[in-house]
């Protein structure tokens, strides 16, 4: 049997699992919300904080959840506070697949072998305990009905949710929409919640990327100083010498109005 109480990443998972499917909804931007969960657990454990749009490690010791340890020693490795739309925006190559082999294990869900269009291999999975994600759900919907300010991890669950856009696919069509609506507004009763939420809205709108490559420019050495114009031949100097001359003086010296300006002479 799993834990009395999820992480929060998994808890993303398992409110993302359709029952009927056993498909994940959302699932490109499903990948940065379980990033930005894992930040917001690993701000629960007091193993991290926020410093502005920045996540500081403040306490490297270990959890004991191996992945969310992964993740802490990475941003230790960072050695300075690091960006969040950037960590979460950065690779997270298989992430949503061993958050689903964890639950498995935990026999949370059940791994079910099938065939896509009778050729490709698919594995979906479904949910095998689901008092505990009955229980998840719950408690999103009393934080929704009642507009009690929940607890962190529930509103970090919120913030998270509506990041990843799982609003319709917990409350669906027009009779879902005040409780969509509801969903959104809960993400301002967690700092961390709202920090990480708002990163992982900013990565799918592209935010991430113009970061990064304004960093970049900033970080490039100015450009070499142009090169100093040549020095005008001494026959032009003379030319443009006599230009700011008198044109009485000019003639008695010989020089002809379009020498001076040739431009005049047609």
């Amino acid at each position: 049997m799993g834990r009395s109480r999820r992480t929060i990443p998994e808890e993303l998972l398992l409110l993302a699992l359709d029952p009927a499917t056993g498909t994940t909804a959302q699932p490109q931007s499903l990948d940065l919300g379980l990033a930005g969960a894992q930040l917001v657990e690993l701000a629960l454990a007091g193993r991290i904080a926020p410093d502005g749009d920045r996540i500081a490690v403040i306490l490297p010791r270990p959890t004991g959840d191996p992945t969310l340890d992964t993740a802490l020693e990475l941003l230790r490795r960072r050695g300075s506070p690091v960006r969040a739309v950037h960590w979460i925006g950065g690779p997270r190559l298989g992430l949503r697949q061993t958050y689903l082999t964890h639950l498995e294990r935990c026999g949370m869900v059940a791994a079910v072998e099938n065939q896509m269009c009778g050729v490709l291999p698919t594995t979906r999975y479904q949910a095998t305990d689901t008092a505990v994600s009955r229980q998840i759900r719950a408690r999103l919907d009393t934080a929704i009905r009642t507009g009690t300010p929940p607890d962190a991890r529930t509103a970090a669950l919120a913030a998270l949710a509506h990041a990843v856009g799982l609003g319709k696919h917990l409350y669906p069509g027009n009779e879902g929409r005040s409780s969509r609506s509801r969903l959104r507004d809960l993400i301002r009763h967690d700092p961390m919640g709202g920090l990480v939420a708002h990163a992982v809205m900013d990565v799918q709108n592209g935010v991430a990327g113009q970061v990064a490559a304004a960093a970049a420019r900033r970080a490039q050495p100015s450009a070499a100083p142009r090169k100093a114009a040549r020095t005008p031949a001494p026959a032009a100097m003379a030319v443009v010498g006599q230009s700011s001359q008198a044109p009485e003086q000019l003639r008695r010296r010989g020089v002809t109005r379009a020498a001076v300006h040739p431009s005049l002479s047609h």
